[in-house]
């Protein structure tokens, strides 16, 4: 059955949704808070900027307004970037039709508050708003292409888990569900910063048995902090956990791992992302998650070492050396 989708954000990510969810039948509005790049979206018919060469369908309407995105849509999917979330919820809050289910589909923390997206989006539209986190191993791009993907959807509302496995299923689009919020929002947010870490591993030239090291314990890391939110160990065993650990740390499609690459090669940070419109929330979780684990008094040597690297405190060599000298401990102590 046809529904009106609302999109919030016109990255990457939230243009791939758009163009999934207009190919399986649903009326779809894309917010973007730029106009030129609006605009230039509704013209072209392509977001050259952030999805080149994937054209949308004509069942996507692309809009600067919030009200014409929320106004009646049937589902809310917010694909905005975390540091961007709080405002863009906040100013939609007016608009949403009451009891609409609300998607977060962006990975990371907010900075300050170390709320998990969820939270956030709960804080700002409202108790009445059922709220469903999206996570899982999925690049935009492959989305956009309906190449086979399958993620998880995560809430406290099984009706409304339900419901948008129901609304976004597709022939090339599973998704399964889960009661695990934090477990599956923690999953996605850390391991954006195992990949830049294992970025600077490929650009160091450290080989492979490195890489799996670096992942397994990165697992590791991610599955104490999930824990201590609340989440459940098996959890990060799925899709939103190992599944989309392995894919950031190891798809050349991964903005935190490039980051990591030119890390490793010797490029600084602001060089980095200077060249590049794209977000790469590893950049700014990295920090959170250090202060979030600090609350519950864990340690997370790998963030704590990306952290440095990142503050150009030690160079990515000196980080992997810090790892590597670290008091040797049995491998099933938490």
């Amino acid at each position: 059955m046809s529904e009106r989708v609302a999109i919030l954000g016109a990255g990457s990510w939230g243009t791939a949704l758009a163009v999934h969810c207009a190919t399986i039948g649903h009326e779809v509005r894309l917010w973007g808070r730029d106009d030129t790049l609006v605009a230039e979206i509704a013209r072209l018919r392509e977001n050259v900027r952030y999805l080149p060469s994937i054209r949308l369908p004509e069942n996507v309407a692309v809009t600067a307004a919030l009200e014409r995105a929320v106004g009646g849509a049937t589902l809310v999917v917010a694909a905005v970037p975390s540091h961007g979330l709080r405002a863009v919820v906040r100013l939609s809050r007016p608009f949403l039709p009451r009891g609409v289910v609300i998607v977060s589909a962006s990975k990371g923390l907010e900075e300050g508050s170390l709320r998990r997206l969820s939270q956030v989006i709960l804080e700002e539209a409202g108790s009445g708003h059922p709220v469903v986190a999206l996570s899982g191993p999925s690049f935009a791009v492959e989305v956009a292409r309906c190449l086979p993907t399958a993620v998880v959807v995560a809430s406290v509302d099984p009706v409304a888990a339900a419901g948008v496995q129901d609304r976004l299923k597709g022939p090339t689009f599973r998704l399964y569900d889960s009661d695990d919020v934090a477990g599956v929002e923690i999953g996605g947010a850390l391991k954006n910063v195992i990949a830049i870490a294992a970025g600077a591993v490929e650009g160091l030239g450290l080989g492979h048995n490195a890489m799996a090291a670096l992942i397994t314990r990165g697992l590791v890391e991610i599955s104490r902090l999930a824990c201590a939110e609340g989440g459940r160990r098996d959890t990060l065993s799925g899709l939103s956990g190992l599944g989309d650990l392995t894919l950031t740390c190891t798809g050349d499609l991964s903005r935190n791992r490039r980051v990591g690459i030119e890390l490793g090669r010797g490029r600084t940070l602001p060089d980095i992302l200077s060249e590049t419109r794209m977000v790469a929330e590893g950049v700014r979780t990295t920090h959170a998650a250090l202060a979030l684990g600090a609350r519950y008094g864990l340690e997370l040597p790998i963030a704590a070492q990306m952290a440095a690297v990142l503050d150009a405190r030690v160079s990515p060599r000196e980080a992997v050396e810090a790892l590597m000298l670290r008091r040797q401990r049995a491998e099933a102590e938490a």
